[in-house]
């Protein structure tokens, strides 16, 4: 059984290996002031970054979802390993030997599970690469020469060899250590008749790595013909190697994706060192399964989804590309980059392209040529006869819930208007408003998906009644408590800057009109008051996009337009607000817990009580000071 890592080891690991430099490798970070980083969390879905790392200090803290700790913690959460494992992992980084209190240190004993399978990844990598030299592999080396790569190519992408035996690789790790168990969890080797065999054999080999580097897994291609098996084989899903969750070259891309706000995504691995090679040094590939959900995740925390980010597809202008292509658009909605398609000429790949035309026609194909929602629509459009008004009418039928679900609604208009040219219709406004009715009825539906297409002219055949609003009592504009937390609202929304940053550190139940809060609750889905500290027209928009119906976003319209009821709007009045918010939910918080403490009468237990009694007089200490210094003390 594995000993105790030594404490002043797991201290030096802490004290060597900087957050910043770690944090690094999974997301993009950018000054947050106060020496602090920030970047979009990788724990949690979030449009405007509420991830914090103080590299000062060796913590990091979402105020997103609360996950926070340092470098140890994120590592064990984003790479879900056990304390020792990461300790280990951070220490080969570092270069730091562990010690063990009980027994000596014996790595094939007492390294996690994951660890040992990189470090059986990183062998067998070293390993095909040296394979690759050898006499066997001729064929390999004539494969990659024909397609334009020499032997500087293969080896800056580590591209290897595996050998046409049976457990030649097999045979080498069990040399170094590694177990018949390990080998198979491993997906390196799998089970034969008589033992483990190797996976891939007589393949050309690319290593797959993560955003940290860390070979997880291989491509191999085939080449021979008396290989029975697919053209392309990868590494199955194992503990450390998950398809839908790898990026090929996002290794070597990640720095340049994050510099340029730029990202290429290619088909395969030839086409990602074509493009690397061009100097296209932010291509990607997606490892045998379509472009989704978890590859947008790792894109954009790389792209921080700042309003100059890009992400261009290069699908082959085949069937086969153009449902690619239209999948990938499905997905256009989880980013904020602007995303587009890139076709090269007689529906060349990159390698092909480049090996064809020489490396400037690479460059020239990844220039944005066509937004991906056009090269969608036209591919609805174009399977439809647009010389009659049926065949207009059954493209608009098709194509218009594909704009109703672009979120920013001046660019919904906008490809609206772009879609009713396509289709020849002459009245726009007619295309504009079906396809803002399709969005509303979405967005009334909880953001579902469109509504079922109606007929033209009709509301939907089942068309689901709007929420009426959010729950509860309704507004009374008599009571103290709803005047001050609506014109507290008004000025989170009117001007922002002069209630943020406390207005951010506001829970929702600090309002107490259902109304309110949930407007509270869409500035906070928009990234809190601070947003409308650059761009107020952004931030508004940020906030009427998080409402959930047409209720709350009419509300929010409101309140932004409303003259306030103070003569002077300064810091004096928003101060004034922010204090009587706070005081009435404190005073309110008093009163529940004496309340409880009323009913409980002598049944409470004295440790319970105790503790309520201590909490009320914390919170009456600082009602007190709330009303003796106003906004200083919040």
């Amino acid at each position: 059984m594995a000993g105790r890592i030594n404490d002043d080891d797991v201290k030096a690991v802490r004290d060597a290996v900087p957050i910043d430099a770690v944090v690094s490798e999974y997301l993009q970070l950018r000054n947050a002031g106060g020496g602090n980083l920030k970047g979009l969390c990788p724990f949690h879905d979030e449009k405007s970054p509420s991830f914090q790392v103080s590299p000062s200090k060796g913590l990091f803290h979402c105020f997103g979802c609360q996950e926070g700790g340092d470098t140890i913690a994120f590592v064990m959460k984003i790479d879900h390993l056990s304390f020792s494992e990461t300790v280990e992992r951070l220490a080969a980084k570092a270069g730091i030997t562990l010690r063990y209190e009980e027994g000596g240190y014996n790595p094939s004993h007492q390294r996690g599970e994951r660890i040992r399978l990189v470090e059986a990844h990183k062998i067998a990598a070293q390993f095909y690469v040296e394979q690759l030299a050898g006499p066997e592999a001729e064929i390999g080396r004539k494969f990659l020469a024909e397609r334009g790569f020499d032997q500087a190519a293969a080896a800056h992408f580590g591209v290897g060899y595996s050998p046409a035996g049976w457990d030649h690789l097999t045979r080498y790790l069990r040399g170094k250590g590694f177990s018949d168990r390990e080998l198979i969890a491993s997906g390196l080797s799998q089970d034969g008749r008589r033992g483990p065999i190797d996976r891939f054999r007589g393949r050309l080999m690319w290593p797959i790595s993560d955003t940290s580097g860390e070979v997880v897994g291989f491509g191999a291609r085939k080449l021979r013909d008396d290989d029975n098996g697919p053209k392309y084989l990868n590494t199955p899903e194992t503990a450390i190697y998950k398809k839908s969750q790898v990026l090929y070259g996002i290794d070597l891309a990640k720095k340049d994706i994050a510099k340029s706000s730029r990202a290429v995504v290619v088909e395969g691995y030839t086409d990602v060192m074509a493009c690397h090679l061009a100097g296209i040094t932010t291509a990607i590939a997606t490892c045998g399964t379509a472009f989704g959900g978890d590859h947008i995740k790792i894109l954009r925390r790389l792209l921080m989804d700042n309003g100059s980010a890009r992400v261009i597809f290069t699908f082959d202008g085949d069937a086969a590309g153009q449902k690619a292509a239209l999948r990938a658009f499905e997905d256009d909605q989880k980013f904020a980059a602007e995303t587009y398609i890139a076709i090269a000429p007689d529906n060349m790949d990159p390698c092909d392209l480049r090996l064809v035309k020489g490396d400037e026609a690479v460059r020239d194909l990844v220039e944005p040529r066509t937004p991906l929602f056009e090269f969608a629509l036209r591919q609805i459009v174009g399977r439809y006869d647009l010389e009659t008004p049926a065949g207009r009418g059954a493209a608009l039928d098709e194509a218009a819930p594909v704009v109703a679900r672009i979120k920013n609604s001046s660019s919904q208009h906008e490809v609206a208007v772009q879609l009713a040219g396509m289709l020849g219709i002459l009245d726009t406004q007619f295309v504009v408003k079906r396809v803002a009715q399709l969005a509303r009825w979405a967005r009334e539906r909880g953001d579902r998906g469109p509504a079922p297409t109606p007929s033209r002219g009709g509301p939907p055949h089942q068309q689901v009644q709007a929420p009426t609003g959010p729950s509860g009592p309704a507004l009374n504009l008599r009571s103290p408590a709803h005047r001050t937390e609506r014109e507290l609202l008004k000025l989170a929304l009117q001007k922002p800057a002069l209630v943020s940053p406390a207005f951010d550190a506001y829970g929702i139940d600090e309002f107490t009109a259902p109304p309110y809060a949930a407007v509270r609750q869409c500035i906070a889905e928009a990234g809190g008051a601070e947003q409308g500290l650059d761009d107020n027209r952004e931030y508004l928009v940020g906030v009427l996009d998080a409402a959930p119906n047409d209720t709350v976003r009419k509300l929010v319209t409101e309140l932004a337009v409303e003259v306030f009821h103070g003569k002077s709007i300064d810091e004096a009045y928003a101060g004034e607000h922010l204090v009587k918010v706070r005081l009435r939910a404190v005073d309110r918080r008093i009163n529940d817990v004496q309340g409880s403490l009323t009913r409980l009468g002598s049944n409470v237990a004295p440790d319970h009580l105790a503790a309520a009694q201590n909490e009320v007089w914390v919170l009456q200490q600082y009602a007190q000071s709330l009303r003796n210094h106003g906004a200083d003390a919040l």
